[in-house]
């Protein structure tokens, strides 16, 4: 992704650019870069990222160019250049500024005064080495009428100055420059998290036709794209044509190689490490799932936390607070007359400088911006800084069964007619196999496996009137039959008085499934499933915490009680065969008991993800990566944000 991309959804020539701004300091200079941009013709949107020090502005090309928009940040003393998201260009000062080099080697110098006392005045002259940038930033702050801590710095200095007191003066300056270095760098840290995970997509792509290598902007969907052994994958996509195995742990975080045939789905980012394979493109660069991660990471950015929102509010009022206390310190003991003039005087100007608003006004969205991307690179999206702080509070966390708990990679182990007189077992198999190649759901792939395996191929084409019931089953017409299939529930469907009873049912933990032909049962099956690695350590992690676990399963009982059995006392409580509002219904119950956490991957389960204080939504991995970094919050509360900065 370039430092502009077109915004074509927005209105012909809009772009939306990036600007890394070094000039931040903290979100008290959000209004000012608002200010000084937003009359400027062709500007139409305008977003300042303070932990990374970038602006995003969205703008018409055509009125404003990028050049423009940087030097009026300039001009205000902002130290703004255009970024190309993805590119190796390092932005960040590896060195301090030569001010900050020039300061520290003549306050060194200046240590000498306790040999001889002329080097006190080689203090000054550090002083004035590094003076220079707080003195054109401050005159900036005052032509944008703000007060920031470049001017609380200079008040400092001018102050101690008259005091006399050269070295702390130049010990000011020197350790102010320093600091303003180290904050640059930091936001630097934060933003490689960011620019790692937008150039996990490459940006080249081989025509598989021609073998023509074009720009991955170029390609249209549906083209075909060839992937050698070892290349990046480019475009999301289906593979046609080839076999290999896929490293997804850069998107995923899975951590095993996954295989890939025919009419598998491939996504760009993902290293193709053995085989060759043609891939038909089923999205544009800009709409691939690392495009979609990075704008939802970005949003999360701009979706700030109850504490920063609040941190926010009081940054307008602490930096005129301090400078009033300031005064005060002076002026009280004037008024009082008290001694020791020169003792308040160099007190109100140690408030001054102790009391700057950077640190705690810049320290909440570094933390929680370097949360967001570090989790993002480890395949786990957070939607903003507030659902993080929520997490530090959970009290209860419950899953979902299957896909979750358990691999969700169901085996038939036993399909039985019941109706043999009037239905074949491969007829059944056609019918059931035709209806669930319909469905998502992880039990339909493996009856749809199961038929082709006994040379039976679905057609789906042939099913009218096909019908989800979450919790329940599913309903096709096909032949000129009704078939519904799914628990024993389906049975009220399909108007059937009597269910029947299967033999050893709850033996295994197996979770059984009826074929309904009209009003009489047709056939039943049985299917298997197995608990993930990890997840009864990571349950036992999340108990250690005093976090209670449930699972929430519209499975029968009997699978339930064999996935509690696999995990042992890892889980305190188990609901089985339970309908969508019956999960929404124990989750708002488990919220009288503290904040909840719902985890899920099903369609029956949205409903109790919307309820929850905290809705999770899983892929095919990560339970245990999602537990270990609840375990880090709620052991640490928000200090854990400050604990990601220096590993982002």
């Amino acid at each position: 992704m370039a430092a502009t991309e077109a915004e074509g959804n927005k209105g012909g020539g809009l772009k939306k650019s990036y600007f890394d701004v070094l000039g931040i300091c903290c979100s008290s200079e959000i209004p000012v870069i608002e200010n000084i941009l937003k009359d400027i013709e062709g500007i139409k949107e305008i977003r300042v990222i303070v932990a990374t020090r970038t602006v995003i502005v969205l703008h018409d090309d055509l009125l404003v160019s990028q050049a423009q928009i940087v030097k009026a940040l300039n001009q205000a003393r902002f130290e703004a250049n255009v970024r190309a998201y993805g590119d190796q260009k390092d932005h960040r000062k590896k060195w301090p500024s030569p001010y900050a080099v020039a300061s520290g080697l003549l306050l060194l110098l200046s240590l000498l005064k306790y040999v001889n006392p002329i080097f006190r005045w080689v203090a000054l002259a550090a002083v004035a080495a590094g003076i220079l940038p707080i003195v054109l930033k401050s005159f900036a702050a005052v032509r944008h009428l703000r007060i920031d801590i470049n001017i609380l710095a200079l008040i400092a200095v001018i102050g101690t100055i008259v005091l006399k007191d050269y070295l702390e003066a130049a010990t000011i300056v020197f350790l102010f420059t320093i600091a303003e270095w180290l904050e640059s760098r930091a936001a630097h840290k934060a933003n490689a998290v960011m620019s790692s995970l937008l150039s996990i997509a490459p940006q080249k792509a081989v025509l598989a036709d021609t073998g023509e290598v074009v720009g991955a902007d170029e390609v249209k969907l549906g083209t075909l794209l060839a992937v050698k052994a070892g290349e990046d994958i480019p475009i999301d996509g289906i593979v046609v044509e080839g076999k290999c195995e896929v490293d997804e742990k850069t998107l995923t975080g899975e951590s095993f190689p996954v295989p890939k045939q025919k009419n598998s789905t491939v996504w760009a980012g993902t290293i193709n490490l053995n085989g060759y394979v043609t891939v038909k493109t089923t999205a544009l660069a800009e709409d691939c799932v690392v495009a979609k991660m990075a704008k939802l990471v970005e949003e999360a950015q701009n979706n700030k936390s109850r504490t920063q929102r609040f941190i926010d509010k009081c940054a307008k009022f602490y930096t005129p607070a301090v400078i009033i206390i300031s005064t005060c310190i002076v002026v009280i003991p004037l008024a009082l007359r008290l001694p020791n003039r020169s003792h308040w005087f160099h007190l109100a100007l140690v408030v001054l400088v102790s009391a700057c608003p950077c640190a705690l006004i810049l320290s909440t969205p570094v933390a929680s911006f370097c949360a967001l991307t570090k989790a993002a690179t480890s395949g786990l999206l957070i939607k903003g800084g507030d659902y993080l702080e929520t997490l530090g509070k959970i009290k209860i966390m419950a899953f979902d069964k299957t896909g979750t708990i358990t691999r969700g990679e169901f085996m038939v182990t036993e399909f039985q007619v019941l109706d043999k007189d009037n239905i074949s077992l491969d007829t059944l198999l056609y019918w059931v196999s035709s209806i669930e190649s319909k469905s998502s759901h992880p039990m339909a792939a493996a009856l749809v496996d199961h038929g082709r395996s006994l040379s039976i191929d679905p057609k789906p084409e042939n099913v009218d009137d096909f019908q989800n019931f979450p919790g329940e089953g599913v309903h096709g017409r096909i032949d000129g039959k009704d078939i519904y299939i799914g628990n024993r529930k389906i049975a009220t469907r399909a108007n059937c008085a009597t269910v029947p009873e299967i033999k050893d049912e709850a033996k295994d933990g197996r979770t059984v499934g009826y074929i309904f032909c009209g009003t009489i049962a047709a056939g039943v099956f049985s299917l298997s499933d197995s608990c993930r690695t990890g997840a009864k350590e990571a349950m036992d992690e999340l108990r250690s915490l005093g976090i209670k676990t449930a699972m929430l399963t519209g499975d029968s009982s009997a699978a339930a009680l064999q996935a509690q059995k696999e995990l042992g006392k890892a889980l305190q409580a188990v609901h089985a065969e339970l309908l969508p509002q019956d999960k929404t219904r124990l989750i708002n119950d488990f919220k009288k008991e503290g904040p909840t956490a719902m985890i899920g991957d099903g369609l029956n389960d949205a409903p109790a993800l919307a309820t929850a204080d905290i809705g999770i939504s899983m892929g095919i991995s990560g339970l245990l990566y999602l537990a270990w970094h609840l375990v880090v919050i709620h052991l640490f509360g928000q200090q854990f944000l400050l604990m990601l900065v220096p590993v982002c």
